[in-house]
């Protein structure tokens, strides 16, 4: 091969070389552009993003400002509603006719009287008969008063008579009385007795003679199967020598329930109720409660 073709190929391989850089360069040129646009693009999307976030979170604002201003139209709305109710209620009261006032109220003092009632029933006594009088008077506004008064204080009488012991925890004679006594069992001097024992078979009802607490039902000694429960002012009520127990300790009972039934158990003659009232952990005579008075 001579020098000419020699130097023919090294033309050939240079320009080769530079075509070959042209095309890098060309490339190179290429991609920064994508580069650039892709950019470009990138940053108007995100700056399109801000502006519709920017929109949005004004338009929260400007809802949450609206619901805030009509929450508080509904507010006013609402207290001027309450006040024309109340002012409505206040004139049909000022109009209501005082005999129709006065009548609500014996109706609710009707009502206290028969449940006065109904709790003597439940404990052996007599009802009472309450009698409508009628009033001289001509003020009626004087009427009102008293029946306030008197519907008062049959509230208070309704809770005591429910609440204090009254009346018999079974009908029945008595068998032994409070006090000292001759020793029941034969032996010689006497004994205290710190209740009314009532005569009964074995089986028996006893009733509760007051609203309370149960504190105690189980064994109790002497007492046998007794029953303890606790009244209002420091009162307890005791059921000794029950056959059986009908409730627990720590149940609301209510005036006339029954609790147990007779029985002879514990230091006992026989099938009996005793039956005791104690008053600040000291026993008294039931017989003062055995009566309204």
């Amino acid at each position: 091969m001579n020098y000419k073709q020699n130097s023919g190929f090294r033309d050939i391989f240079s320009a080769r070389q530079i075509f070959g850089r042209v095309t890098k360069v060309k490339n190179r040129t290429h991609n920064t552009s994508r580069l650039k646009a892709l950019v470009g693009v990138s940053f108007a999307m995100i700056a399109t993003l801000s502006v519709t976030v920017f929109q949005l979170n004004g338009r929260s604002k400007m809802q949450a400002a609206e619901n805030d201003r009509l929450a508080a139209q509904v507010q006013a709305l609402q207290e001027k509603l309450s006040d024309g109710e109340t002012k409505l209620d206040l004139i049909s009261a000022h109009n209501d006719s005082t005999g129709n006032k006065a009548l609500t109220y014996i109706e609710g003092i009707q009502d206290k009287l028969r449940r006065i009632n109904s709790y003597l029933r439940k404990r052996g006594l007599n009802s009472i008969a309450f009698k409508a009088g009628e009033s001289r008077t001509k003020d009626k506004e004087a009427h009102l008063g008293l029946y306030k008064k008197f519907d008062r204080y049959l509230d208070k009488l309704v809770d005591n008579i429910a609440g204090m012991p009254m009346g018999y925890p079974r009908i029945s004679s008595f068998t032994s009385f409070f006090g000292h006594r001759n020793n029941p069992f034969g032996s010689e001097g006497g004994e205290f007795h710190p209740g009314i024992d009532f005569k009964g078979r074995t089986g028996d009802p006893v009733k509760c003679t007051a609203s309370g607490r149960v504190v105690y039902s189980g064994r109790a000694g002497g007492y046998g199967n007794c029953v303890r429960i606790r009244h209002i002012n420091g009162i307890e009520t005791w059921y000794g020598h029950l056959s059986r127990i009908l409730v627990h300790e720590g149940q609301s009972v209510t005036v006339g329930q029954m609790i147990g039934k007779v029985g002879s158990t514990g230091r006992s003659t026989g099938p009996h109720l005793h039956y005791e009232v104690r008053r600040n952990g000291r026993a008294v005579n039931p017989k003062q409660y055995l009566s309204l008075n």
